[in-house]
C-alpha cells in the first residue's frame, strides 16, 4: 500500500511539474534590451518593456487561431510551434496603460500580469517608466505615510462600505497634531483603489511633504459608485441619465464619509481645511458635490473632469455658482483645472471662460498625455502644494 502510495503521488508531482512547464520555461530568448514590467507577477518575464518603449508580451494559447493584444490599439500576435504567442507595440508615451488580449474574439486578461480597476473592468496593466521626471511618484527614502482600509456601515445604502484613506508619516508620531483632508476620487469604471494602486497617491504626497512642498494632510479615497460604463437606458433621455449616473454618492459623502472620517480620524473639521478633487467622472462628481456646498470646502479640483455644461450656461449651472466671481472667489481659496495634451475635453476652454468671469483658479496643461494615469498623477503633484497654506 504504501509503495502504490508512493507511485500516486509521484506520478501526480510529474504531471503537475509538467502542466505548470509553460509557465516557467520561455520557449524563445528574451528580447534583447528589454526588461521586465513593474507589473508583471512574480518571476513572471512578461510583460517586458524596451529602451524605446515598446511593450513586448506573450501567451500561451496552444489551439488558439488569432491573438491579439489590445494596448493604446490592437496588436497582432504571432504564434510559435510551442503555443506560445508574441507580439510588440509600437513606441509608447511613458505612463500607466492597460491592455488585453482578444483570443479568436474573446477577451482576456493577461495571466502574467496584476489585474487592476479600470479600463471598463478588471485589466491587465504595464508601466512604460519615465525618466528621472517621474521621481516624484517612485518610493524614496523618505517618511512614508500609510494607506488604511475602512470599513463603514451607510446608511443611506444599507450595507457596508469602503474608503482608502492615507495618514501621512507623522500622524503615528505626533499624536496631538490634527489635519486637513482631501477627499479625493476615481473616475468610471474604477474603484477606491484607483488612486492607492495605479495614482500612486502615498509615494507622491510622502515624496511632496518630506521636501516641504505640499502640508501633511489625511487624503481620503472612497468608491464613487461610477464602476461600470456610462450607457442612457434605451429610450431615455441622455441628460437625464448622466445626471443621475454616480449621483448617489455626493450625499454618502457629506452625510456619512465626512462625519465618518472627522470622527475616526485627526482632523480639522471645518471648510478652510476641507479639499476635493477627482478625475474624469470624479472631476464631474467633485464639481456636483462642491458646488452646491461652498460652506463646506475651501479647495477644488479637476482632473480631465467629465463637465457638460456650456460656456453660455455657465452663469446658470449650481443654482449661478460662477456669476458671482466676488463670492466665488472669497468662498474657493484653491481652484484646479488640469488636462492632458492630448484630450480632446472642454477644460482648456472652461478655464477661458472663468478667466473671463473673474474666477480665480490655475490651468495645467499635462504635454503629451491623454486621458490616462500620467496625467491624474501629474495634476495631483501640482494641485496639492495648492492646498491649505491660508
Amino acid at each position: 500500500m504504501r509503495l502504490i502510495n508512493y507511485i500516486l503521488m509521484t506520478l501526480s508531482m510529474t504531471a503537475a511539474i509538467i502542466a505548470l512547464a509553460p509557465c516557467v520555461n520561455a520557449q524563445t530568448p528574451l528580447p534583447e534590451g528589454t526588461f521586465v514590467s513593474e507589473t508583471a507577477l512574480f518571476e513572471r518575464e512578461y510583460p517586458r518593456v524596451d529602451t524605446a518603449n515598446r511593450v513586448w508580451f506573450r501567451l500561451y494559447a496552444p489551439k488558439a487561431q488569432d491573438v491579439k493584444v489590445n494596448c493604446c490599439g490592437f496588436t497582432n500576435m504571432e504564434r510559435e510551434k510551442t503555443g506560445w504567442w508574441y507580439g510588440h507595440t509600437e513606441p509608447l508615451a511613458p505612463g500607466f496603460h492597460f491592455y488585453h488580449f482578444v483570443v479568436d474574439g474573446i477577451t482576456v486578461n493577461d495571466t502574467q500580469s496584476l489585474t487592476y480597476c479600470g479600463s471598463f473592468g478588471r485589466s491587465s496593466a504595464v508601466e512604460v517608466p519615465e525618466g528621472p521626471e517621474g521621481d516624484y511618484y517612485r518610493p524614496a527614502e523618505v517618511s512614508h505615510g500609510q494607506i488604511r482600509s475602512v470599513v463603514y456601515h451607510s446608511k443611506q445604502e444599507n450595507g457596508y462600505r469602503r474608503c482608502h484613506v492615507y495618514t501621512p508619516a507623522e500622524y503615528e508620531t505626533n499624536h496631538s497634531k490634527h489635519y486637513p483632508v482631501l477627499y479625493l476620487q476615481h473616475g468610471m469604471c474604477e474603484d477606491e483603489t484607483g488612486w492607492p494602486v495605479q495614482g500612486k497617491v502615498n509615494f507622491i504626497l510622502d515624496n511632496l511633504i518630506a521636501a516641504g512642498q505640499c502640508k501633511p494632510m489625511i487624503v481620503v479615497m472612497d468608491n464613487g459608485n461610477c464602476g461600470i460604463p456610462f450607457k442612457a437606458p434605451k429610450g431615455t433621455d441622455v441628460n437625464e441619465a448622466r445626471a443621475k449616473f454616480g449621483a448617489t454618492f455626493p450625499p454618502i459623502l457629506l452625510n456619512e464619509v465626512i462625519p465618518m472620517i472627522d470622527k475616526e480620524f485627526r482632523t480639522l473639521p471645518d471648510r478652510r481645511h476641507r479639499a476635493m478633487a477627482g478625475l474624469s467622472w470624479g472631476g464631474h462628481q467633485t464639481f456636483e458635490t462642491v458646488m452646491p456646498n461652498l460652506d463646506k470646502f475651501s479647495y477644488v479640483g479637476s482632473f480631465s473632469g467629465a463637465l457638460f455644461f456650456t460656456d453660455e450656461q455657465l452663469d446658470k449651472v449650481y443654482n449661478g455658482v460662477f456669476a458671482d466671481a466676488a463670492r466665488f472667489n472669497s468662498h474657493i481659496l484653491g481652484f484646479f483645472l488640469g488636462i492632458g495634451s492630448e484630450e480632446n475635453f472642454g477644460t482648456r476652454q472652461l478655464s477661458e471662460s472663468l478667466t473671463r468671469r473673474g474666477i480665480k483658479h490655475t490651468f495645467f496643461l499635462s504635454e503629451g498625455t491623454a486621458h490616462e494615469w500620467l496625467t491624474w498623477r501629474r495634476c495631483l503633484r501640482e494641485f496639492l502644494p495648492m492646498l491649505f497654506n491660508d
